[in-house]
């Protein structure tokens, strides 16, 4: 009985994805056309971008809340250096390096320095937030090079580049989890840092490098969408770490760490993704979709939070029921 509530508990935000595509396709037939969906992902592209290496991140145990404001700040900087070089290239090489440094920082503090992830990386969110308001004094920025303009528009036979980039994310996240001794170190840093210390593991080297390619991604993901918008403004990637947040934690992965699934990941993204167009096809305001996103994160702690128990009830039980009777027996004649 427990494995199935196990099955069901990780397994969740998949049936609750089925649901709500019957309820909105039962709302409005169109929501079901290939257009809506390609739009749908076009949508979450960018999210999931950022999304896939912050869930490593949660997987060992840590969490980079300052993505967001990443994502605006290298989408800045880039459109700075374009607009002054009149080059696509520089453009993105400069959101890389900002990618790399706020990343570097990250870690710096939090794998080697022993600082609270929380805190350093929630005060990095407004430190490259005010920056990027800083540097255009608010204003958005635009005047891109052809090339980049393209880049927003641009297609591999029908399907939008950015979609191709966030399925080979995916496919490279999955396989790195799945079938590469980083997904294995980063699973056991997240159960126990110690433990992963004592088989010989890196563990501060490790969380450094998922900060550093989450940062690189957030980079990545902010130049993209300011190829998608054609203009770059300083607050484009706000609220984005919230909602990449959302979709880790509704992808069943385990907030304390040493748990989680790509499949989950991109089951959490998919329904952000599917939630928020559906509310603006049923006409939902803005505001109202900020504000179910934000309890949809809640529910997501929630539910977090029970798997947790519920497996540690799990193992707990499996662990007693292995236990020889004649070893129990020995402990109460030793007792």
């Amino acid at each position: 009985m427990n494995r199935i509530k196990i099955a069901l508990a990780q397994n969740g935000t998949f049936i609750a994805l089925l649901v709500m595509i019957i309820f909105f396709a039962s709302m409005n037939p169109r929501f079901l056309s290939l257009a809506n969906g390609q739009t749908i992902l076009l949508q979450i592209a960018e999210l999931g971008i950022i999304a896939l290496p912050l869930a490593f991140l949660v997987m060992s145990g840590t969490l980079d809340l300052s993505v967001g404001s990443v994502a605006s700040l290298s989408a800045v900087v880039s459109a700075m250096v374009m607009i002054e070089t009149n080059s696509a290239l520089w453009g993105f090489a400069a959101a890389i390096v900002v990618g790399v440094i706020t990343g570097a920082l990250n870690g710096l503090l939090v794998a080697y320095l022993k600082l609270n992830p929380l805190v350093i990386t929630l005060g990095f969110l407004s430190v490259w937030g005010g920056l990027a308001l800083f540097l255009t004094q608010g204003s958005t920025l635009v005047g891109f090079p052809d090339s980049f303009k393209a880049l927003g528009t641009m297609t591999v036979g029908p399907v939008p580049l950015q979609i191709i980039i966030l399925a080979v994310g995916v496919f490279l996240a999955w396989y790195v989890l799945n079938r590469n001794s980083l997904g294995r170190n980063v699973l056991a840093i997240g159960g126990n840092p110690r433990a992963a210390h004592l088989m010989g593991i890196r563990v501060p080297r490790t969380i450094f490098s998922l900060f550093v390619a989450t940062g690189v991604a957030a980079a990545i993901s902010g130049t993209l969408l300011a190829a998608k918008l054609q203009s770059a403004p300083p607050t484009v990637g706000n609220g984005m770490e919230i909602q990449a947040l959302t979709v880790v934690l509704l992808g069943g992965v385990a907030l304390e760490g040493g748990m989680g699934r790509i499949t989950g990941v991109v089951s959490g993204l998919l329904f952000v993704g599917v939630l928020r167009n559906g509310l603006v096809i049923m006409g939902v305001s803005q505001f109202l979709q900020t504000i179910l996103i934000g309890a949809t994160l809640v529910v997501a702690v929630l539910l977090d939070g029970s798997v947790q128990r519920l497996l540690k009830k799990s193992w707990t039980t499996l662990d007693v029921k292995k236990t020889p009777k004649s070893d129990n027996a020995k402990t109460e004649v030793a007792a």
